[in-house]
């Protein structure tokens, strides 16, 4: 059997327009993670926030507020599944931001599952400096499988990384089919909202554009063919979700 949960790592209270482009104003939105058990293991699918996030994010804080009280880390979120962190196999990133490895460091003898462009792009000094990426959070000595474009976890199906390049240069998604055939996109930061997909709305600050449009055609055509989306930080979407204990689906 798979089982999927949902599991609330913080909160972020940030300006519209770092979520679509030519809004005013503020949003507060949820930082999620998940679990997906599969009977080969383990997957943790990103992190959430560091516990000393405010202070670790520096010339973002001009743009964001975070909330992480004690037990939103993912270990504690995890706890609550009855699941050791220390004890699962997978860990995958959909990209290098903060508020989705700042969790990284719960998740030690994990194997650090990430597309290749990305990694490379935490590791480019122009890049790192352009998306404010912080190597404390995701360079932390783990066993680290970079791939290039789709990858079948376990080899069956079940549980396949999905590039969805765009909002940074190798942002992925999860697809996660479950027992009666019927597939979850975790989106991640492909897809802010369920906006963003209905109007393609993009933020302002976008690492490829026209990638990003691509990949939300594909998370589009994907939705066309039966798959339940699962927008990255949609305030709406994420109160109707259950969460852990209680699985997602």
């Amino acid at each position: 059997m798979i089982k999927l949960y949902a599991l609330t790592c913080g909160w972020i209270t940030g300006a519209m327009e770092m979520f679509v482009a030519g809004e005013s104003g503020r949003l507060r939105v949820p930082v999620p993670s998940f679990l997906v058990e599969h009977p080969d293991g383990r997957v943790v699918f990103d992190t959430g926030l560091h516990p000393d996030a405010t202070a670790r994010i520096g010339r973002l804080t001009r743009y964001f507020t975070i909330e992480h009280e004690t037990g939103d880390d993912v270990a504690s979120r995890l706890a609550a599944v009855g699941v050791d962190a220390t004890r699962v196999g997978w860990l995958v990133v959909s990209h290098l931001h903060f508020d989705h490895v700042g969790g990284n460091a719960a998740i030690p003898n994990a194997r650090l599952v990430v597309q290749r462009a990305e990694w490379d792009a935490g590791r480019d000094a122009t890049l790192m400096e352009r998306n404010s990426y912080d190597p404390r959070d995701y360079d932390l000595g783990h066993d680290v499988l970079a791939v290039d474009g789709e990858h079948d976890l376990f080899g069956d199906g079940r549980v396949v990384c999905l590039p969805t390049h765009g909002h940074t240069a190798g942002h992925q998604s999860l697809r996660v089919r479950l027992d009666d055939g019927r597939d979850v996109v975790l989106a991640a930061d492909a897809c802010y909202f369920r906006r963003t997909l209905e109007r393609l709305e993009l933020p302002r600050v976008v690492h490829d554009r026209e990638a990003m449009l691509a990949s939300l055609h594909r998370l589009r055509a994907l939705e066309s063919a039966g798959a339940r989306i699962i927008p990255g930080h949609d305030p709406e979407v994420w109160a109707g979700v259950p969460q852990a204990p209680r699985p997602l689906i």
